[in-house]
């Protein structure tokens, strides 16, 4: 039994947030952010746009590549942090969206690790028999739950979705590997204090800006380092293969020196690391989602090559996959 990747899609707000638009919000200069981040640029919806109208525009681009009816699809998977709503789920009203029915929705809660979680499921519930085609998306509105007011966060964050179909394919091993971690003894280092069951949404919580992602940077850069190139460093040694036998390395785009960290640790040369960091800004799980789609446009990944991506979030997770592109891009 294996399961490939079929078809692959994105979709990106057009607005777009510069850093030159940035200056006038908060305290802080292009030259700061773009020798610190990397970013130059990241992407914004429009009011009346959710997470779930970003994602079904990156499915229909997928199921469109893939050469299929959008009613194959026997599963929608869902990785994002900002919801349409707390119930329904985002991969349901999706699902609705799409005109389809009577199939299994469901999202999942990974952060920036949530897409290549959503592709490890997939592969387990098409390797298994079950269902055939399944639908693995990564929508985020992360200005939704940017304070615009933080210098420290605001620069970082844009807004996008990507999407992949996911389908078994007999004895064709397309996904090959996939390393899942988390800590949650780091949780507090990247989070959303309010709107949970923890503490509801007040007045209170409202005025005190406890709505939008809290981030200790400095501590989760330094763990980010060193979780991403360990999580690479051990799907390379459960398959017996080194950094020259990739062709292209996918990481999460949080940073552009937490990318240059990894690839310097685990001997991956920079060349073959894909980064469109300077574009988006850090969407987290639609990151490698769009940058995995972008990569195969792009003309960067060919049939036969070995690709890996890896991701790191809140939680603290973090995941890494091997991939062996079965498509004639």
């Amino acid at each position: 039994m294996g399961s490939t990747i079929i078809g692959t899609g994105s979709y990106l707000p057009e607005k777009i947030l510069t850093n030159a638009d940035l200056e006038k919000m908060v305290d802080t200069s292009d030259e700061w952010i773009v020798t610190r981040t990397g970013i130059k640029e990241r992407r914004i919806c429009s009011e009346n746009m959710s997470s779930s109208d970003l994602g079904v525009e990156a499915a229909k681009k997928a199921i469109l590549d893939a050469g299929i009816s959008a009613d194959e699809i026997e599963m929608i998977i869902c990785a994002t942090i900002t919801s349409d709503m707390p119930f329904p789920s985002t991969a349901c009203i999706i699902q609705s969206k799409l005109g389809l029915d009577n199939i299994a929705c469901f999202d999942i809660s990974s952060a920036c690790s949530g897409f290549i979680y959503g592709l490890e499921l997939a592969r387990s519930f098409t390797n298994n028999g079950c269902y055939r085609k399944i639908l693995v998306i990564a929508a985020e509105c992360m200005s939704r739950v940017t304070d615009y007011t933080d210098r420290s966060t605001c620069v970082l964050l844009g807004d996008g979705a990507g999407a992949a179909i996911v389908s078994h394919s007999g004895d064709v091993d397309g996904i090959i590997d996939s390393y899942l971690g988390s800590s949650g003894k780091y949780g507090n280092l990247l989070y959303i204090p309010a709107g949970g069951s923890k503490l509801p949404a007040s007045h209170e919580t409202v005025s005190d800006h406890l709505h939008f992602m809290k981030m200790e940077g400095s501590a989760v850069f330094k763990i980010a380092v060193n979780a991403m190139s360990n999580a690479i460093k051990k799907i390379f040694e459960r398959n017996n293969i080194h950094a020259e036998d990739i062709s292209l390395l996918i990481p999460h785009q949080a940073n552009i020196r937490i990318i240059q960290g990894v690839a310097r640790l685990t001997g991956v040369s920079m060349e073959k690391v894909f980064v469109n960091i300077e574009k988006y800004g850090n969407m987290s799980a639609a990151s490698v989602g769009v940058a995995l789609d972008e990569a195969v446009k792009a003309g960067r990944i060919h049939k036969g090559d070995l690709v890996c991506m890896v991701s790191f979030g809140a939680g603290l997770t973090w995941a890494s996959n091997l991939i062996k592109w079965n498509r004639d891009d």
